[in-house]
């Protein structure tokens, strides 16, 4: 067994099947299949049952995801602990992040991060929820995590570090139900149209909780697609309940941004294993905690 090997077996899976997996890693598809079946010789198991085109994991190739993520990482983290020497000059960085702090604050530290290491990617996996951040931090797809929380941020299986607060806001068209200049009770949502987005959002618990307290409300669209949302309110479609990073975005757009009264604090923090990171990580990580913003 070898890290090439690992590395195709996780392109197939991160990629959802052979021929995929073979044009982002730039080689032939027999060229992939070879070097799995080498690695299911080496192991004695099948890791992937053929169904025509498609490849489902066995439970023995679900049983070295995890590990072979963790290989993987460490490997990429020796080569770059050896390239460091001569200074952070190239590599790649991998971040899980939820949808709404990815606009805010990761754009910040990203450019932050950027200015003082311009040769290395920043590459953003997409994650909608704390437990998807966690996860993909957990078993190695993402080196380090951007989450935010109405809780305490974890403690379980990570380490987290704060980086600063967020609160909720309505986004409404211009000539919405509400003036501007004034926050929006809770029970004046009674009756509105809303967008909303899944559950084990900030933005779907407050709607959730309005419910529960008795303010009715009618659900207009409910998305997984975060980025439609703010179309949605644009077009007329609904009202929408989202975090505060997104109000630059949201007025430059041309929606009317309100405060919600009363406000829940969401918690925003950066979460790695334990353990040693990248010169990356490390480098991102300092960057991130230098700017980040006090807590309320």
């Amino acid at each position: 067994m070898d890290i090439r090997q690992l590395e195709y077996f996780l392109a197939i899976v991160d990629h959802g099947g052979f021929n995929r997996a073979a044009l982002a890693l730039y080689v032939s598809q027999p060229a992939l299949s070879q070097t799995v079946q080498s690695l299911e010789r080496d192991l004695g198991t099948a890791l992937f049952h053929r169904i025509g085109k498609r490849a489902v994991l066995t439970e023995a190739g679900t049983a070295l995801i995890e590990p072979a993520r963790a290989a993987v990482r460490g490997l990429q983290t020796a080569r770059a602990s050896v390239d460091a020497v001569h200074e952070l000059r190239t590599g790649r960085l991998d971040i899980a992040a939820m949808p709404s702090p990815a606009v805010e604050p990761l754009t910040s530290m990203i450019r932050s991060f950027g200015d003082r290491h311009p040769g290395v990617r920043v590459c953003v996996r997409a994650a909608f929820t704390p437990r998807d951040v966690i996860g993909m931090v957990r078993t190695g797809a993402g080196e380090l995590g951007l989450l935010t929380t109405p809780g305490p941020l974890p403690a379980k299986d990570v380490v987290a570090h704060p980086v600063g607060v967020q609160g909720l806001v309505l986004l409404t068209p211009l000539d919405g139900p509400f003036p501007a200049g004034r926050a929006v009770a809770a029970e004046e949502l009674a009756g509105q149209r809303l967008i909303i987005v899944q559950r084990g959002t900030a933005g779907r618990s407050y709607v959730d909780e309005l419910r529960e307290r008795g303010v009715e409300f009618t659900v207009a669209a409910e998305t997984e697609h975060r980025a439609s949302v703010l179309p949605m309110v644009l077009a007329g479609v609904g009202l929408a309940v989202v975090t505060d990073s997104w109000r630059g975005t949201a007025e430059r757009a041309g929606a009317l941004v309100l405060d919600l009264e009363p406000n829940p604090v969401l918690r925003i923090g950066l979460i790695r294993r334990e353990g040693p990171l990248s010169p990356a990580a490390r480098a991102f990580l300092d960057s991130a905690l230098a700017r980040k913003e006090p807590e309320d």
